[in-house]
């Protein structure tokens, strides 16, 4: 009989230890954050393309290698107004892009080997991970926040030029 109510509290303590340590591991992943801050690395200028006259300049960060193009602007909280992230490949080709781990909503500008914009995916959302193509091929993608491309008129055709700081 004593074994029995020894048995019983020992599975109750085990149970109640379980439960407690699984709240707390929960508890700590969605605790668990990234924090990845904008670091200018260039200055890039969109351009009408009728007139060649400057629309915005921006600060850009670039991402050139394998690394820098899977993550992006992933994790990011925050992106300024005139900033924005240049991605460059070094070949021509049909693009795909997605908000996998992407905080902030994007517009997502496509841009050819002439450095004209060829298509848009606008108001990205955040955490998608549905496919957002180009519609021609590009050399280049340009991310910036959700709605800067409508509000500064970009359209297909416009140019960008850029320097490394």
């Amino acid at each position: 009989m004593r074994t029995t109510h020894f048995i019983r509290n020992f599975v109750l303590f085990f149970s109640l230890l379980l439960f407690f340590n699984c709240k707390d591991e929960k508890q700590n992943t969605s605790n668990d954050k990234v924090k990845v801050s904008f670091s200018k690395e260039g200055v890039l200028h969109l351009k009408k393309s009728d007139s060649d006259s400057i629309i915005k300049t921006l600060d850009i960060e670039f991402a050139e290698d394998e690394y820098e193009t899977q993550t992006g602007l992933m994790y990011r909280t925050q992106l300024g107004t005139n900033q924005g992230m240049l991605f460059i490949f070094s070949d021509v080709q049909m693009r795909s892009f997605y908000m996998k781990n992407t905080k902030i909503p994007l517009d997502i500008i496509y841009i050819d080997q002439k450095q004209q914009i060829v298509s848009f995916q606008k108001h990205a959302k955040p955490f998608d991970e549905t496919s957002l193509p180009s519609e021609a091929p590009a050399k280049y993608v340009l991310e910036i926040n959700a709605g800067l491309s409508d509000e500064w008129q970009l359209k297909i055709g416009d140019r960008i030029h850029f320097t490394k700081d």
